[in-house]
């Protein structure tokens, strides 16, 4: 397989999330954002020097000494985010939507029919280093008596079933459990007080979408100066890890209110999530103390919604797709304005964030979406609806076990690597 390009520039494509005319939104503007450690987060480098707890030598030789022993920290001069796939089918899949109890019928791609399982067997390789090999009960011991939150949108919340998966098979039965709140749904890791939780929340800011289930509806309204109803569940949590990107890209303009509930306006897009994400960021300068708590936002997950993107003369989309995109490749909906933006936000902030560029190395990754092999409105695609695959494939969820399971082991690399920080903050 070719390896992508090393350039910067490729690292940091966002996507639009529908093909619809949110595509108006995505206009001729490339904006570039810069590989530097000088900023409050990091786009390309892992781990930016700032947020090392422990020397590498120290990280080396606590990872090799720690139970169960062959995790080593990546060293911090290594992009993680530039590599390739490597197909493994001797150590991959680490589990099964067969083996984990706690996936939903959206994403158990196998269960619900799909003839092909290739997609599971590969294996993110970044060109300079290596990755961790996720151990589950390191993972539990560093977030030990903590909370880990993923707060956002559907795709976010296949990453949090994604976590679950790979860590539950270590925990016996009758050590775990799964509770739901509003808005919530919670795992537990009894013996070691962990909680992995996650978040409803698809703007980050409230808005007539926040029901976890009830939240479809033709006209979207968003509060983009309200956030406390969600943020007082956020607080106290260890570690969070922020996404919002495809529910914003319903359509070119959003209703919102800014100020007061009674004023609703049109809005353009960009601006909305520009004045969104500073509510957010203001609630974290306001809330979050760097001293204990470590804060990660997701880049956008990509779709693969038409396949003459990577197929001359195609006329489908992800459907019947097997194997990963070979060679330099990134989708046409990729929303440079909105990816400047976040770029800003982040820049501009007094607290650390730790920025998880995974766009180009899931653009690759065409076979991984649940296509046709998952659920509508509860309920699996029928017969006739999985025969016409053009209106009702789904080329923006991933199946699982899929590429959430990367995004989470870089997630655990960083984790692994702030295994000193995380453990001062008890």
């Amino acid at each position: 397989m070719t390896t992508p390009p090393s350039s910067p520039h490729r690292q940091i494509l966002s996507i639009s999330p529908f093909a619809l005319a949110s595509l108006l939104l995505i206009g001729a503007t490339r904006l570039i954002l810069e590989n530097s450690k000088q900023g409050r987060f990091s786009l390309l480098q892992f781990p930016p020097d700032e947020i090392l707890p422990l020397e590498i030598e120290e990280q080396s030789s606590w990872a090799s000494n720690f139970s169960g022993g062959g995790s080593v920290a990546v060293p911090d001069d290594c992009n993680v985010f530039d590599g390739k796939w490597v197909y493994d089918n001797t150590s991959y899949p680490l589990y099964t939507d067969e083996s984990c109890p706690y996936l939903s019928p959206q994403v158990t791609c196998q269960k619900n029919g799909r003839p092909d399982s290739l997609y599971q067997n590969w294996v993110w390789k970044p060109s300079e280093c290596e990755l961790p090999r996720f151990d589950a009960l390191k993972l539990l011991e560093i977030l030990r008596n903590k909370r880990l939150m993923f707060i956002g949108d559907s795709i976010h919340r296949s990453q949090h079933q994604s976590m679950v998966c790979l860590v539950q098979s270590v925990i016996p039965d009758g050590k775990k459990s799964v509770h739901r709140k509003p808005s919530m749904k919670i795992f537990r890791a009894e013996e070691f007080n962990v909680s992995i939780e996650f978040y409803w929340a698809p703007f980050l800011v409230e808005s007539i979408s926040d029901h976890a289930k009830k939240h479809s509806v033709q006209e979207r309204l968003v509060k983009l100066d309200s956030i406390a109803k969600h943020s007082r569940h956020w607080e106290g949590a260890d570690v969070l890890v922020f996404n919002s990107y495809v529910w914003w890209m319903y359509k070119p303009i959003i209703n919102a209110t800014n100020g007061t509930d009674s004023d609703m306006q049109e809005y353009n897009v960009t601006t909305a999530y520009r004045l969104a994400l500073r509510t957010w960021a203001n609630w974290l300068e306001t809330s979050i103390d760097g001293r204990k708590q470590r804060v990660f936002f997701m880049s956008s997950s990509p779709t693969h919604l038409w396949n003459w993107e990577w197929k001359a003369g195609g006329l489908g989309n992800c459907f019947n797709e097997s194997d990963p995109i070979q060679g330099p490749y990134w989708g046409t909906g990729s929303s440079h304005e909105i990816m400047g933006i976040l770029h800003d936000i982040l820049q501009e902030l007094k607290v650390e964030v730790t920025f998880l560029n995974i766009t180009q190395l899931s653009e690759f990754r065409k076979d991984g979406h649940t296509s046709v092999y998952t659920e509508r409105k509860g309920n699996l695609l029928t017969s006739e609806e999985r025969a016409d695959p053009n209106t009702y494939a789904d080329c923006i969820h991933w199946c699982l076990p899929g590429i959430p399971d990367t995004w989470n082991q870089i997630l655990y690399a960083h984790l692994l690597a702030d295994y000193g920080f995380l453990q001062m903050s008890i």
